[in-house]
């Protein structure tokens, strides 16, 4: 007798809540499951920042932007609507205490579920899991997942994430001149969160850089979000010839701007991840406080640069890698 065709999977959710550099190596995933299904209507549950630079790829239906609620009755809103949802198979790809109990949160009758939560129907099994690389590991949660065969497992395999989609409209505001910016020009980084204080090179260096790539005939601009207008100003108060955009420009801004520059230079911070992805050369600054091996930004050229205390890191390191970055 002929086995009866399985059928389609029809709803499917996928979890990635934040932060920005987590949300941009995820794209290749995003890919994937959009490629496996593509008959599905996707949503993706996140928190508000993200929710733009999704809203922009061509791999969800909906998104939903709840994904961290606060309180609880907003967390029990947001369940009964996952309940509701009847989804036929859940991607965890935050795979955190977090996510995993929203797995058990819809029992007893749970969808199917990739991820790393007890019981799930899809489990990533590998022990060593936490000593990828985030772009290798997603990858390999998807393979166990059956949605993604021969899948970059091995370490340095995965490629950079895919932003093309978001050059797919190319408008005035997206550009440099639009910040008075010409080529060629450098992007410098300076932020990086809050509770993560060790992972900032500190913005006198920055200044320092700054002006030396000024010397050099590069016209320099400072990204980063709001958070990072004082240190933004800082730097250019410092370097009068530098333009201070933190918290001027939205993520395809960002984008558009490291698509055209000669150099971008930042700590491991979210905007990093986002510039070296969409073309940008990058040299990325690490501290003891977070590993390039697990979490580096993937691109078309990224270089590293490591010290334990980033506030030991000198100048002249930096700018030799920057100016080998420069000249390709």
């Amino acid at each position: 007798m002929t086995a009866r065709p399985r059928r389609a999977l029809q709803r499917i959710l996928v979890i990635k809540l934040a932060a920005l550099g987590d949300v941009v190596q995820a794209f290749p995933p995003f890919a994937h499951i959009r490629a496996a299904h593509p008959g599905a209507h996707i949503t993706l549950l996140t928190t508000p920042p993200y929710a733009g630079l999704a809203a922009a790829s061509p791999y969800f239906d909906a998104i939903e932007t709840d994904g961290r609620p606060k309180r609880l009755g907003d967390t029990l809103a947001m369940l009964r609507r996952l309940r509701r949802a009847r989804y036929d198979r859940v991607y965890d790809l935050q795979t955190s205490s977090r996510s995993s109990a929203y797995f058990f949160a819809l029992w007893p009758r749970p969808p199917q579920w990739s991820g790393i939560a007890p019981f799930a129907s899809h489990p990533h099994r590998n022990p060593a899991r936490d000593r990828m690389h985030t772009l290798e590991r997603q990858a390999e949660q998807l393979q166990d997942a059956g949605i993604w065969p021969g899948a970059p497992v091995r370490r340095g395999e995965a490629g950079a994430p895919d932003l093309s989609f978001m050059f797919a409209d190319e408008t005035p505001e997206r550009g440099p001149a639009h910040f008075g910016l010409g080529a060629p020009y450098a992007l410098l980084i300076p932020g990086a969160s809050a509770r993560r204080p060790a992972k900032r090179w500190p913005a006198e260096r920055y200044a320092e850089l700054a002006q030396a790539l000024l010397d050099r005939g590069l016209q320099v601009a400072v990204l980063g979000g709001p958070a990072e207008s004082e240190v933004g100003k800082a730097i250019t108060r410092a370097t009068p010839g530098a333009k201070n955009l933190a918290g001027a420009t939205d993520y395809a801004q960002i984008a558009g701007l490291a698509a055209r520059a000669a150099l971008a230079v930042g700590n491991d911070t979210g905007p990093t991840h986002l510039v070296a992805a969409a073309g940008a050369p990058t040299l990325v600054l690490f501290s003891a406080d977070s590993d390039p091996a697990l979490c580096a930004p993937r691109g078309r050229c990224v270089e590293v640069v490591q010290e334990a205390r980033l506030a030991d890191l000198a100048l002249d390191p930096v700018l030799q890698k920057a100016r080998d970055l420069i000249a390709g």
